[in-house]
């Protein structure tokens, strides 16, 4: 979960958060040492009147400054298209959950399951017990196995919404009528907050999404005391 005052992204808790990460300090240097050559230039050519004809007119510049920017272009998209596909691969989910956002609140379906279904709802601020964080805290949480791919189906049942968990690195759009998927592992035990990041309405900040990742045998002792309530 993000910090006060944090600039950065969340601690990484999936593979492809991780690569995401790798990404973003990689492009971000290639934007640091671009502007540290323009800045230098710019200021060379405030601070002297000094020119050289040889650059003023030089083919060899212009070839050099019309290779480079394509190199580095390269050296963006190359990663950059890795980890898109990454993002979209789907390779035999351990389990499958449908998430579907209504105004205000998601519900969960465990699809492998035959009636382990609930909705989950924001806390209110003077229900939270000391621990609980304001405006992210759900009734109850999607609860998964660790170390697991898992499939999450994302839909909407009446206007656009918008299932996203930083930490993991998923962000997948619930649209009406539409059934998206997306994949994830978690690479650690541990609680991992989310919201809709869709403005869908009045209350588009109070849907919060709770992802506890547990051990196998957490989450099968927790499926079955579902199932006996239900």
């Amino acid at each position: 979960m993000a910090n006060p005052s944090q600039l950065g992204f969340q601690d990484a808790a999936s593979p492809v958060m991780e690569e995401l990460l790798h990404f973003h300090d990689h492009a971000l240097m290639i934007v640091f040492l671009i502007s540290t050559l323009v800045l230098y230039i710019i200021v060379a050519m405030v601070s002297t009147k000094l020119t050289d004809k040889y650059i003023l007119d030089s083919q060899e510049i212009e070839i050099i400054w019309t290779i480079l920017p394509a190199i580095i272009l390269i050296l963006i998209a190359l990663p950059s298209l890795r980890i898109l596909y990454l993002m979209d691969e789907v390779n035999n989910p351990l389990l499958t959950i449908k998430a579907v956002g209504h105004q205000w609140y998601w519900s969960y379906e465990y699809t492998d399951y035959e009636d382990l279904g609930f909705d989950a709802y924001m806390i209110p601020t003077q229900d939270l017990t000391p621990g609980q964080f304001r405006l992210m805290e759900a009734d109850h949480r999607m609860v998964i196995p660790a170390e697991s791919p898992i499939r999450v189906l994302v839909s909407a049942d009446d206007v656009l919404h918008s299932w996203a968990v930083p930490s993991l690195g998923i962000k997948m759009d619930a649209v009406p009528g539409r059934l998206n998927q997306t994949a994830f592992i978690a690479s650690r035990p541990g609680i991992f907050y989310g919201q809709c990041s869709e403005i869908c309405g009045a209350n588009h900040s109070f849907m919060p999404i709770v992802v506890e990742a547990v051990p196998m045998t957490h989450f099968e002792n927790w499926s079955s005391r579902m199932l006996e309530d239900a």
